[in-house]
């Protein structure tokens, strides 16, 4: 395909999501990156000429700078005197690369790359990067010699959402040799980025010993690759259009249904399961760890609670019903004062809201309150009377009754007045701290709680 600056923009005007309220563009020196920013740069309109909504959006680069190589510098100057040019707004990151964890440094620096982009990009702007054709079938390639499913083979979208915008690859179907043709013409200065030809490296492998061959055999590889990616998006998208009909199905709240999961075959769960793990932006497990996990969960005894942990989330059951939590729970730490006045506010701590008195009819009774209370979290074997004609219970067996979270009750806030419980958070209160119905007395509300049932 014949690129031009004209053949971009109109990519971008087809591609660009309502409300987009700006473009900015990855810059890293090198020669793709550079031949978009200028293509971009050329075929700008400014407002008010006639010119299409997309080429009138503010238009700003970014360099993020790893650190890495000899040619950092030269690669942020390079990109520093291209918008210099075309007189476009450069933002310049620095970012430190952490391989730990046995993380290549390839994945460790896409990871910090992307994490700098999200961290500038503004509400409703879209991010654009110079992905073409060649890139995607070697993405297609690289994921199929690792095995992927469908959504990796799926390869790289042309749009996706991303931090608080969308980022926008408009070069999928441009053959590099039809991009850098244009920068030849605008005599763009690039410089060569060194790890992309350190054969150490599987898309450097690939590209300098792999690809030539193929692309001797096949001429058209690239593209037909690139099509590939794309037919196999579309069927993902369809499986995922199907899924998230069967995710809305099986919802209970925040919770999925372990019934209806055990009705679905077995690949369809998985599919089911990891889009739910996803909208709740949980990176699933690999397959066989997510297989064994589901089957701990729908094969567990009814009053058994199984809980699984992956990272930093544990998936759990409880009464039928799948939840997704942190590894870490929120709970009360140490005791905590609590002056007894109306209005009256009180910080539980991360996750855990905060509490504060208001006035309410048949509320606990001021003259029997001490000047203030002690919130502490529970212990165990605490007991509450919870209406004047109401058998004294324990907490635990109210929390069982009401379908508390088990392991959302050490968050439950106790407040007490010296040694005797008189409320839980503002679930249940004492009777014989209370008023009437018809008096006035200090009732507690837990604003922000977390959700518990």
């Amino acid at each position: 395909m014949r690129f031009s600056a004209e053949l971009l923009w109109a990519v971008l005007e087809d591609t660009l999501p309502p409300g987009t309220t700006g473009l900015l563009a990855g810059l890293s020196g090198g020669l793709d990156s550079s031949c978009l920013v200028a293509a971009l740069a050329e075929a700008r309109r400014p407002a008010g000429e006639g010119a299409p909504v997309a080429r009138a959006l503010p238009l700003r680069a970014v360099h993020i700078d790893h650190g890495l190589q000899a040619v950092s510098g030269a690669m942020r100057e390079a990109s520093a005197a291209l918008c210099r040019r075309f007189d476009l707004p450069l933002e310049v990151v620095r970012v430190e690369v952490d391989t730990q964890g046995g993380v290549s440094i390839e994945a460790a620096a896409r990871a910090a790359r992307y994490r700098a982009f999200a961290s500038v990009l503004e509400p409703g702007e879209c991010l654009l990067t110079a992905h073409h054709a060649l890139d995607q079938a070697e993405t297609l390639l690289l994921q199929l010699l690792r095995g992927a499913g469908l959504k990796g083979l799926s390869a790289m979208p042309l749009r996706r959402p991303f931090a608080r915008g969308w980022h926008l690859r408009p070069l999928l179907d441009i053959a590099p040799q039809d991009l850098h043709r244009l920068g030849r013409r605008l005599a763009i200065q690039a410089v060569d980025d060194p790890m992309n030809r350190d054969t150490r490296f599987d898309r450097a492998y690939l590209r300098r010993e792999v690809w030539p061959r193929i692309e001797q055999r096949w001429p058209a590889a690239a593209a037909s690759l690139a099509r590939a990616a794309q037919h196999l998006g579309e069927a993902q998208a369809s499986l995922d259009s199907s899924t998230r009909l069967s995710v809305e199905q099986l919802s209970d709240g925040e919770a999925l249904s372990a019934l209806g999961l055990r009705a679905l075959p077995n690949r369809e769960r998985l599919h089911v399961v990891r889009h739910w793990l996803n909208q709740a932006a949980v990176e699933p497990p690999s397959t066989a760890r997510l297989e064994e996990a589901l089957r701990q969960m729908l094969t567990a005894r009814s009053d058994h609670e199984p809980a699984v942990q992956w990272g930093e989330h544990v998936l759990r059951r409880y009464r039928d019903r799948l939840f997704i939590t942190a590894a870490v729970l929120p709970a009360i730490g140490e005791p905590l004062d609590w002056r007894t006045s109306a209005g009256a506010h009180l910080e539980l701590g991360a996750g855990l809201g905060a509490l504060r008195w208001v006035e309410r009819a048949g509320g606990l009774d001021p003259a029997r309150l001490p000047a203030s209370v002690c919130v502490r979290r529970r212990r165990g074997g605490e007991t509450l009377k919870t209406g004047a004609r109401a058998r004294t219970q324990s907490v635990q067996h109210l929390c069982q009754a009401m379908g508390v979270l088990p392991w959302l009750r050490d968050a439950l806030p106790m407040i007490y007045a010296g040694d005797t419980l008189i409320a839980v958070g503002d679930l249940w209160q004492d009777a014989r701290s209370s008023v009437s119905a018809d008096i006035l007395g200090l009732g507690c509300v837990w604003e922000d709680a977390p959700r518990l049932t």
